[in-house]
């Protein structure tokens, strides 16, 4: 029997009361509540179903880190072997040699040794122009998707324009290969409850018209995969998305301290990791902290423990205790309060901002930056310039989206932190009774996802 995994992001009992199509899918098999870990961001816990590993093990200490033999700091990096660890394919395919796998979308699919992948990948001109579109193995699936399906989406997909047409791409992408293709393991990344939960909360009603739209989005890919295929679906979150009201700006904490240095090149600072005593890397409600020298972390250590909205400073000993220390990590993981979430802002005036600051630029960034999902509200010709230089962009010219506002009291949804409410904490959903428990571990997924995908090594047996 095939089996498809949505990893539908922010998937929470508060989200799952507005998707009524979902929870009629699992009254057929169970839900379960779903244990996730630190750090509860998707790079991080996408690794962990598929390894049945930890952070410390599988080396995926959040969705971007310092890479100490580089020096540099790099987020969204794409490349499979970055996941340390046999993945479920891998232990599935001593059993059956010839198990299939197809990868829409989900995290570290580019090198992966499976049969098709799909991932957002923007074609980079030499003129510093991005197109949106999206990498296949085998080549030739690309044509084969867009051509019924459209470009990928990309400026859905994230940016202040993200929305359900992205998810729309994917879902239909997903029910395009599970009909031509058929494989026997489907991973689908539906990101469409991401946006609004991050932008509004996750008690808002654009939480709950998000909802309401996934589940009607996701009817026809169920119906196939169920009735059609004879496929079992589980359906999981990594995380849940909590409600924010304050941003604690730690690396603007550590530079005031003296700690971390900036360098100057036309008027816009840069944060220089070379030469800085400590600097963070911040991810949602997680911050890895790199301290250069062992002296100065009991001092780093308590600055950030005084600052209002850090709840814990984790240490190498205590980063072991969360499953954690790995040598991506920092010296240092700070975690925010609840209610609280990090900024990777690192400049004290607005004026010396870099430009990408202004823009939807995930890899230069040194952090995440939810701000990239809003227009700029202090800007009256915000949305005019915004589809102008989109214009550009569609007939080949050069063009700079600096639409992105610096102010991040907008955002108002946040995840990282193991959340403590049941209501908002992530949970697992299947469409069989098989193997059905009520609570599961991050780690034991892939565990019921070898469960589900062995029945099929049998009948290949035999």
């Amino acid at each position: 029997m095939p089996t498809l995994v949505l990893d539908i992001v922010g998937l929470t009992p508060r989200v799952l009361a507005d998707m009524p199509r979902l929870r009629a899918m699992a009254d057929q098999g169970f839900t379960a509540s779903l244990h996730t870990i630190l750090p509860a961001v998707t790079c991080s816990v996408q690794s962990t179903f598929l390894t049945g590993r930890m952070p410390a093990e599988h080396g995926i200490v959040g969705n971007g880190w310092y890479d100490r033999d580089m020096g540099e700091i790099a987020f969204w990096r794409q490349h499979n072997r970055l996941v340390q660890g046999e993945k479920v394919w891998q232990t599935a395919r001593r059993d059956n040699p010839d198990l299939t796998v197809a990868n829409i979308c989900w995290w570290y699919a580019m090198g992966a040794d499976i049969d098709i992948t799909v991932t957002p990948r923007p074609v980079y001109h030499y003129d510093g122009r991005k197109s949106p579109d999206c990498y296949t193995q085998p080549p030739a699936l690309r044509e084969e998707l867009t051509a019924e399906l459209g470009p990928f989406p990309l400026f859905h997909y994230w940016g202040p324009r993200a929305g359900i047409k992205s998810s729309q791409w994917i879902i239909g992408a997903t029910r395009q290969i599970m009909e031509n293709h058929r494989p026997d393991l489907t991973l689908a990344y539906i990101p469409h409850l991401d946006y609004d939960l991050q932008r509004h909360g996750p008690r808002s009603p654009q939480a709950r018209a998000a909802a309401r739209a996934l589940d009607d989005a996701l009817a026809p890919l169920l119906g196939d995969a169920i009735h059609t295929h004879g496929a079992t679906v589980v359906a999981l979150s990594e995380y849940g998305i909590t409600d924010v009201q304050h941003h604690v700006d730690i690396n603007r904490v550590l530079r005031r301290a003296g700690l971390l240095n900036v360098y100057t090149q036309r008027g816009m600072e840069y944060l220089d990791p070379w030469t800085s005593r400590a600097f963070a890397t911040p991810d949602h409600q997680i911050a890895h902290v790199y301290v250069s020298d062992p002296a100065d972390l009991p001092r780093v250590r308590d600055l950030l423990l005084a600052t209002d909205g850090i709840d814990q400073v984790l240490s190498r000993e205590e980063q072991a205790e969360a499953g954690l220390d790995h040598g991506r990590s920092g010296e240092l993981v700070a975690v925010a309060s609840e209610g609280s979430w990090f900024t990777y802002y690192y400049w004290l005036d607005d004026d010396n901002a870099p430009d990408f600051a202004h823009g939807v630029e995930i890899h230069r960034k040194p952090g995440y930056d939810p701000a990239e999902l809003f227009f700029d509200p202090r800007d009256p010709l915000v949305m005019a310039r915004a589809a102008l230089a989109v214009g550009k962009l569609s007939i080949g010219m050069r063009a700079a989206l600096s639409v992105i506002p610096l102010d991040p009291s907008c955002v108002r949804g946040s995840h990282g932190r193991v959340p403590g409410a049941s209501q908002d904490a992530p949970i697992l959903l299947s469409s069989s009774p098989d193997h059905a428990r009520e609570r599961l571990h991050a780690t034991e997924v892939k565990h019921l996802l070898l469960s589900y995908l062995a029945p099929l090594s049998k009948e290949r047996t035999n």
